[in-house]
C-alpha cells in the first residue's frame, strides 16, 4: 500500500525521514501447507510446512526521487516463520539494502542476493520453493550461498540492448565464509533469456558441508578449510514457446578437490487459471574419497498451480528423491546427520525420499 499511514508508522521507527520517501511499500507473502514426508528406514511424518511455491516474508521498500534523473532506495526483507508465527535469527535476513540509481545503473550496498544464485532460482521452475526446489540434491553445500552480508553491489542499466549483469564484492569480517567475489551477466529478449555467473568465496574458518556419509563415521561432515575458496560456476537459460516454457541450468560447486555438478532441466505449462510445474534433477559430486567419488543424487517433481486471483493460489506439488549409495539426503533438505526437514529420519544410505504438499500462497 503505497504512501500509507500503516507504512510510514512502521517505518518511522527505523527511519526518521520516511515521510520524505517519494513513496514507500508495505508488501509480503504468506505461503503455507499441508506436508507429507516418507524416507526409507524411517517413519512419515506429517507437518505444516512453509514456502511451498513462494518464500513467507515481510518488506518494506521506498523510493526518493532527486533529480535529474537519480534516484536514491532501500529495501528492508524479513522472512517469516508463518507456520508458528516467529522470526528467523537475523530479523532482516532476506534482504537489508540502500542503493543509488540513475542511467549509470544501480550502486547498492548491505546484505543481498548473490549473483551466483540467481541462475539456480531463475531457471527453475519451482523457484528453489518446497520440495520442488532443485537446490535438495545438491552433495557440497555453502553455509548460505544465496545472500552475502557487507557488499557493495553494482547493476548494469536496463536500456543496453537486453544485455543485464550484477556484480558483488562483500567483506568477510570475521565470518566463518568469508570474503565474496563474484558476477552474474545475461541476455534477455522477447522469450528468450541466457546468464552465466561466476565467484569465489573465501573460508576463513571451518569449512562447507560435504552432504555424503563419511568413511568410518557413516555421518555428514565438514571438509575443514582456513582462507581456501569456495568456487562456484553456472550457467542457466529459459525459452517461452508460449504453450510451455523450458527452463535449465548447469551449476558447478568446488572446494578442494571435491566438485558437486548439478543438472537441472525444467518446465512451466500454462493451463487455464492454472499452471503445471516439472522439474528433474541431478547432482554428481567428484571426490577424492573412492567410496564417494562419482555418487548420484537424482530428483524429479510435479507440481500445480491454481490462481484464484493475481494474489492468491492453491498448489500441490509431489516430489521423490533418489540418493546415491554415499548419500542419505532429505527432499526438505536435511543431511545424512539429520539436521533440518521434516522427517523423522533422513533415508537411509542410498534410500529414496518421497512426499508431496498442499497448500495457500498470498501476496501482500
Amino acid at each position: 500500500m503505497k504512501k500509507s499511514l500503516l507504512a510510514l508508522a512502521v517505518l518511522g521507527g527505523f527511519a526518521g525521514v520516511a515521510s520524505a520517501q517519494s513513496s514507500v511499500t508495505l508488501y509480503g507473502t504468506v505461503d503455507l501447507n499441508g506436508r507429507y514426508v516418507k524416507n526409507d528406514g524411517s517413519a512419515k511424518r506429517v507437518s505444516l510446512g512453509q514456502d511451498g511455491i513462494n518464500s513467507s516474508q515481510l518488506g518494506f521498500r521506498g523510493v526518493e526521487d532527486l533529480g535529474g534523473g537519480l534516484k536514491a532506495s532501500f529495501t528492508l526483507l524479513s522472512g517469516v516463520n508463518a507456520d508458528t508465527g516467529t522470526a528467523n535469527s537475523k530479523f532482516w535476513n532476506r534482504r537489508s539494502t540502500v542503493s543509488l540509481l540513475g542511467g549509470f545503473g544501480e550502486v547498492r550496498l548491505g546484505r543481498d542476493y548473490t549473483p551466483s544464485f540467481w541462475n539456480t532460482t531463475v531457471f527453475d521452475a519451482f523457484g528453489t520453493n518446497g520440495i520442488g526446489t532443485s537446490n535438495d540434491i545438491k552433495q557440497i553445500q555453502a553455509t548460505d550461498y544465496v545472500r552475502a552480508d557487507n557488499s557493495v553491489g553494482y547493476f548494469l542499466p536496463s536500456n543496453i540492448g537486453g544485455v543485464y549483469g550484477q556484480f558483488m564484492a562483500a567483506a568477510g569480517e570475521g565470518n566463518a565464509f568469508g570474503r565474496y567475489l563474484g558476477g552474474r551477466v545475461g541476455f534477455a529478449a522477447g522469450p528468450f533469456d541466457v546468464a552465466v555467473a561466476y565467484a569465489q568465496e573465501r573460508v576463513n574458518t571451518g569449512g562447507a558441508t560435504l552432504r555424503v556419509t563419511g568413511v568410518s563415521t557413516g555421518a555428514a561432515a565438514s571438509i575443514a578449510a582456513t582462507e581456501e575458496s569456495y568456487k562456484t560456476l553456472n550457467i542457466g537459460g529459459s525459452y517461452d514457446f508460449g504453450v510451455v516454457k523450458l527452463l535449465a541450468y548447469f551449476n558447478q560447486e568446488k572446494i578442494f578437490d571435491y566438485k558437486d555438478n548439478i543438472f537441472s532441466i525444467s518446465a512451466v505449462v500454462p493451463l487455464g487459471q492454472g499452471e503445471i510445474h516439472v522439474g528433474g534433477e541431478m547432482s554428481k559430486l567428484k571426490s577424492p574419497i573412492a567410496a564417494q567419488d562419482g555418487n548420484k543424487v537424482k530428483k524429479f517433481a510435479l507440481g500445480y498451480v491454481y490462481n484464484l486471483s493475481k494474489r492468491t493460489a492453491l498448489y500441490a506439488t509431489g516430489a521423490i528423491l533418489d540418493n546415491g549409495d554415499a548419500s542419505s539426503i532429505s527432499l526438505t533438505g536435511a543431511d545424512s546427520a539429520g539436521a533440518g526437514g521434516s522427517a523423522t529420519l533422513v533415508p537411509t544410505a542410498g534410500g529414496k525420499s518421497k512426499g508431496f504438499e498442499v497448500g495457500l500462497r498470498h501476496f501482500f
